[in-house]
């Protein structure tokens, strides 16, 4: 049984770091789109097309406020899942263990 605990401690950890890397693009989207970037840069367009897929359908539920406040719910969306969803996998992994 410890090879599936092993593969829920690893599953854990590539959720964890990929939640790390997403939240940092995400971040890195919001402060570029406070200068106006060149939308034909490639950096800007590898952001945007990495972020959009989750940042519309925020945007659709939120009223029009005069800035874009779904990179910031995005972020609290992130936040909670590696508060709970990771650990909680990491728990599943240590009651295989026995």
């Amino acid at each position: 049984m410890f090879v599936l605990s092993n593969f829920f401690f690893a599953i854990s950890k590539a959720v964890g770091y990929f939640l790390d890397v997403y939240s940092m693009i995400i971040v890195v989207r919001a402060l570029i789109s406070w200068v106006n970037p060149d939308p034909f840069n490639p950096i800007v367009q590898f952001l945007e097309r990495v972020t959009e897929p989750v940042l519309a359908p925020i945007r659709r539920f939120l009223p029009p406020m005069g800035i874009d406040v779904s990179p910031i719910i995005v972020f609290l969306i992130i936040v909670f899942l590696k508060a709970f969803l990771v650990p909680t996998i990491f728990e599943i992994g240590l009651s295989m263990r026995g």
